[in-house]
């Protein structure tokens, strides 16, 4: 199971406050002499009092997963005296866990968590063991597993047709609907909670499988891979992390969607090799605040934050701060991001990509590649490197404030882009001081923070960086977005300050 404990997310492993025999919410009162009133609380007609026969029919294809593994562990002595005289390297234990998982056909294809069968992400489990709800073991052999998805799908082999249950339309599903989850808990096997469908469409990330039904389903450790029911009995999501800033449930549970997860499944069991579309194209959302500063509507389009070099995107001329509006005749959205509708992709696809360049738009054409493997990506978008500071001494060249951002910024020099170890001739200004009570400092701007744009237009500097700030005042905008080079880091972010 994943957890999230505030904007921390870890992967661990191991009901809606509602009457179910009145159907109000716990605690309501209704007043006994307004009966339109008593119309509008009362559930519609068919809801359920019980999900004693359901549980009964869907128990027997639930199971419980447990796996051994082999993982690495460095030494905490190592580079010590003593951890040279005990031999101080990386040495090797054997990790166990356990989590859940459903059967979809009667030879024995079992549906589960990539990181339930994979405790270090890397490597397949030596052993995984499932249990039925009757209490028979079976050894699972692994088919195939999706690191990118999450999921994983095993085999195990029985003399008789197994029970097995089936996917569902997750597109379907509205918030609001009644759901169950089964599966194995703190190693509780067998155990069933019910609640309603949160959202049906979260999106958690900018990632191409950062899209989840939320449900207030008790979902704890060791439920990672079992299934979510809807009330036909059918899978409509894989059970898969919460959030628990206090470690336990607290109502906020995600699940792989079954749309998502049913074609995966589905080539994994028949030994296909899970190929994805790739752009090679950092991102960020465009907020409301960016979207207002340029007159932009809201829940539109994706800003490109960083383009590598022989990558298809850059191949097909998308740059830094372009805003994607629609990739494939797709709009881009919050719900529906760049990199899932890219992902979706066959490789070798030719794709039209509309985007808005300075306010301009324009159409480019791509053709779509292999989306490699994830320690290939962090090779290919670099790693942050930390540069020297350049304020540790006092800085003599012309400078600027800003009351409006809460800045105060200096020009760009050569001196200055050589000790910030950024590219010689950026151009722009610098931020030397942030205001702390400033919308800057919330959004997380800091000294040595190099601005090369406003709204979208290049800086050359001082001059043009208050110029841009009158500008906007000018034409009533409420905020400012800013184009940030961090030294140290790939590529760019835009971040939309409101104007005081």
């Amino acid at each position: 199971m994943r957890y999230a404990y505030g904007v921390t997310t870890a992967l661990l492993l191991g009901g809606a406050a509602l009457s179910l025999t009145t159907g109000l919410p716990a605690g309501a009162q209704v007043a006994q002499n307004d009966q339109s009133r008593m119309q509008d609380v009362v559930p519609r007609a068919g809801a359920p009092t019980s999900f004693a026969d359901l549980t009964s029919q869907l128990q027997p294809a639930v199971v419980n997963i447990s796996v051994r593994q082999k993982v690495q562990v460095d030494n905490p002595l190592a580079g010590t005296p003593l951890g040279q005289v005990m031999g101080g390297g990386a040495s090797a234990r054997l990790a166990e866990a356990q989590g859940s998982g459903f059967i979809v056909s009667a030879d024995g294809y079992v549906v589960t968590n990539n990181h339930v069968i994979s405790l270090d992400q890397k490597g397949a489990a030596d052993a995984v063991m499932v249990t039925m709800a009757d209490g028979t073991e079976y050894n699972a052999r692994i088919v195939g597993r999706d690191q990118d998805s999450d999921i994983a799908v095993l085999k195990i082999d029985a003399k008789a047709p197994l029970p097995f249950v089936q996917f569902g339309q997750s597109g379907k599903a509205r918030a609001g609907d009644w759901v169950i989850a089964i599966g194995n808990p703190f190693g509780l096997g067998g155990t069933v909670t019910s609640g309603i469908v949160s959202s049906v469409n979260r999106n958690t990330g900018s990632g191409a499988y950062q899209h989840y039904i939320q449900t207030d389903a008790s979902i704890n450790s060791g439920n990672s891979g079992g299934p979510m029911f809807d009330m036909k009995g059918q899978v409509i999501g894989i059970n898969n992390w919460i959030v628990a800033p206090s470690g336990g449930n607290i109502g906020i549970g995600f699940a792989i969607p079954s749309d998502t997860a049913r074609p995966i499944v589905d080539k994994l069991i028949a030994g296909k090799t899970i190929e994805r579309g790739f752009l090679g194209v950092q991102m960020q959302p465009i907020t409301d605040e960016i979207a207002d500063s340029l007159g932009l509507p809201h829940n539109r389009g994706e800003l490109v934050r960083v383009v590598p070099p022989n990558l298809p995107a850059a191949t097909a001329g998308v740059k830094p701060g372009d805003i994607v509006l629609k990739v494939n005749g797709e709009a881009v959205t919050p719900d529906r991001t760049l990199s899932g509708i890219v992902a979706d992709l066959a490789p070798g696809t030719r794709i039209p990509i509309d985007v808005l360049r300075q306010g301009k738009p324009t159409t480019l054409t791509a053709t779509v590649a292999k989306r490699p493997n994830q320690e290939e990506m962090a090779k290919q978008f670099g790693q942050p490197q930390v540069p020297e500071n350049p304020f540790a001494t006092p800085q003599k060249q012309g400078d600027g404030s800003s009351d409006s951002l809460g800045l105060k910024v200096l020009e760009m020099t050569p001196a200055l882009a050589q000790r910030l170890q950024v590219p010689q001739g950026t151009k722009g200004v610098v931020i030397a001081e942030v205001d702390s009570a400033s919308d800057a400092a919330n959004q997380g701007l800091q000294q040595g923070d190099v601005v090369i744009s406003a709204n979208f237009a290049p800086l050359s500097g001082l001059a043009q960086f208050e110029a841009a700030i009158k500008a906007a005042k000018a034409a009533g905008r409420p905020s400012l977005t800013l184009e940030i080079v961090r030294p140290g880091q790939p590529g760019t972010v835009f971040i939309a300050l409101r104007l005081r």
